[in-house]
């Protein structure tokens, strides 16, 4: 079964559709090679479909082979008059991609902000990009649009679309194991060597670009060490100093201010996230431990070299990844006597989830409602499984959800 071509991404493009012409620069954040650049040139395209003129679109993909060594601001800036020069009465739009490739891009966006009936659009995939640069020069005056690997939902209606038969528990099962980055897909399914081709391939362009090459980093084999360990013990508490412990012992040069700084560097470049321990009950933890996520799951079987081990990580690292997608900030529930995997928080909405493979054997469903049982308040509470047969609600109210349907909901 072929799969060529592009993805469609429904939501994300309707989201880009919803700002059009809006006066605010929108900015796609995310890990390289999740989509963001694919995404511009079909949207881009739908403006030529709606009439746009040629002339009026402007698009520079500042990765590409084709972009010149040394291309600067000033450069984008003469680039960008001329086209302005050439364009049709009308609103003019500006794509901008892996702007963060340009020295001073800050002042020609800055500039281009101030000018009438301009739409600016920019990717990057250093978080950077708003932390610092962007937010220096325009603050409140620009949105973030993250951008993410393909959903579940994606991933399945992409394979529906293009005619496969599998059920729906067969996809979740390669969707776990290879994760959703696009590139996978642009010639068929993979299987594990291809998936381990492309995989390696992305994960060593955003550890050498990214994060080495944006922030300094000589020491290649310890930042290769530490996000290999952060991917393949990934639904696992740890403290940067446990983390540091850890690698020295296998003999990486790993003090607590390295392992700090390329975590922090990890983060920004978008391949890992993490969640922080919250109190429910008593006093605030002192010194709150994290759990860390690769962006997408693909990452942390390649880290583990696809032994398929640990499956109730996995499935949590994908829950947590959808929490983000869905706009959720997430911190881990920490009780005396248990844990909440994941309290999921947006504006003044709440809810709290458990994941696991499944609830048939009675200590595992014990164990995992336990912790939901005492919560005092009445936001929703939710057990995400497999398991198709344990769906329903409790007697205190607890959604028993199959995962599957969640992800797609």
């Amino acid at each position: 079964m072929e799969m060529t071509g592009y993805i469609a991404r429904d939501k994300l493009t309707d989201t880009l559709r919803s700002h059009r012409n809006t006066p605010e620069i929108k900015v796609l954040t995310g890990v390289r090679r999740c989509g963001k650049s694919t995404l511009l040139e079909h949207y881009a395209q739908s403006l030529l479909d709606d009439g746009v003129p040629a002339s009026n679109i402007f698009t520079r993909r500042f990765d590409s082979f084709d972009t010149p060594i040394g291309y600067s601001a000033t450069d984008l800036h003469a680039d960008l008059m001329q086209a302005t020069q050439e364009a049709q009465p009308g609103p003019f739009y500006v794509f901008l991609d892996e702007i963060q490739d340009v020295p001073g891009w800050e002042e020609v966006v800055r500039r281009l902000h101030s000018r009438d009936d301009t739409d600016v659009y920019a990717t990057g995939s250093n978080a950077r990009l708003l932390s610092g640069e962007l937010a220096t020069h325009l603050t409140g005056r620009y949105i973030t649009i993250p951008i993410y690997p393909l959903s579940f939902d994606e991933y399945q209606r992409h394979h529906r679309a293009q005619g496969t038969t599998d059920s729906t528990d067969q996809l979740f099962s390669e969707y776990m194991m290879f994760g959703g980055m696009p590139g996978l897909f642009v010639t068929g399914q993979p299987d594990q060597d291809k998936a381990t081709e492309i995989l390696t391939s992305i994960y060593e362009s955003i550890v050498m670009k990214d994060v080495a090459g944006r922030y300094g980093i000589r020491d290649i084999a310890t930042l290769e060490k530490l996000s290999r360990y952060l991917f393949s013990t990934s639904g696992n508490l740890f403290s940067v100093n446990k983390v540091a412990n850890t690698l020295t012992s296998a003999g990486a040069n790993a003090s607590y201010a390295t392992v700090d700084n390329q975590i922090s560097a990890l983060e920004r470049s978008f391949i890992v996230y993490s969640a922080q321990q919250e109190r429910m009950r008593g006093k605030e933890l002192l010194r709150p431990q994290r759990k860390f996520y690769p962006v997408d799951n693909g990452f942390r079987n390649l880290a583990t070299g696809f032994n398929g081990s640990d499956r109730g990580a996995q499935l949590e690292g994908i829950v947590f990844m959808e929490l983000q997608r869905r706009g959720y900030d997430v911190t881990i529930g920490s009780l005396p006597d248990g844990e909440i995997d994941f309290i999921a928080k947006r504006g003044n909405n709440k809810q709290y989830i458990q994941v696991t493979l499944n609830m048939t054997e009675e200590q595992t469903r014990e164990r995992e409602l336990a912790p939901l049982r005492r919560l005092g308040d009445a936001f929703p509470r939710t057990v995400l499984t497999l398991d198709w047969h344990s769906e329903g609600m409790t007697d205190e109210g607890i959604h028993i959800t199959n995962v599957m349907d969640w992800l797609c909901s």
